[in-house]
Formats: C-alpha cells, structure tokens, sequence
C-alpha cells in the first residue's frame, strides 16, 4: 500500500491541473440540447468535446481583434473616401488610391476594436 500512496503524493499541483477534473454545467431546454448534439455530431466530435471547443475558442478569442467588423468598416471608409470625390466631379490619382487603402489597412483595425469595446444600445 505504500507504494500508492507514493506514487500518488508524486503528482504535481500542475499535473493536477491539466486534468479535466472541473466540470462547468448549464441547463437547456430540449430543443437546444437537441440543437447542441446536432451542430457536434455535424464537426464529428461528442457534444461533450464541442461544448468544451466553443468554450475555449472564446475564452481564447481576442476581443480586439474583430475581423469582420474591420473588413466591412475598410470596405465602407474605401466606398466613402473613393465615391465622394467621384460624386463631385473630382478624379482620383493612383497615389492617392495608394495611400487610402495603406491609411485604412492600419485604421479598420483600430476602430474594429473601438466598436466591438463600446457597449450596445
């Protein structure tokens, strides 16, 4: 008997740790359990497992770091910036086409995360 309670004071705290020894429930109704199981067996892992995905790719995700949001705010500081000055009249240089979309490469991002920090109304 000895022997086991050695082996077993040999665990480290992290070792501990990296178990999955802390469960995390929730209740859903039936038709959100059923569309739970369905949208797992769809990514071809237990609901279990895809549960614990989701999770974890959100505890992960950077909140800052909205991609669609930042493509379709660069796509509408393009259309604003290009169709204004055609609009009136105006042409508009190869340079100055350039040095749009470099400015909105940098800024779509910044103000992605501006937008996605704000609280909604």
């Amino acid at each position: 008997m000895p022997i086991l309670k050695d082996e077993n004071a040999r665990k480290s705290e992290a070792d501990r740790d990296a178990l999955r020894i802390y469960p995390v429930t929730t209740k859903l109704t039936k038709m959100e359990r059923n569309a739970v199981t369905e949208l797992a067996y769809k990514h071809g892992v237990a609901r279990g497992q895809w549960i614990r995905d989701v999770i974890l790719a959100q505890i992960k995700e950077d909140p800052n770091r909205n991609y669609v949001l930042a493509e379709a705010l660069g796509i509408r500081l393009l259309l604003v910036n290009v169709l204004r000055p055609l609009a009136t009249g105006q042409k508009v240089s190869v340079e100055t086409f350039d040095k749009l979309l470099d400015e909105i490469s940098t800024a779509k991002h910044e103000l992605a995360a501006k937008i996605a920090s704000e609280p909604r109304r």
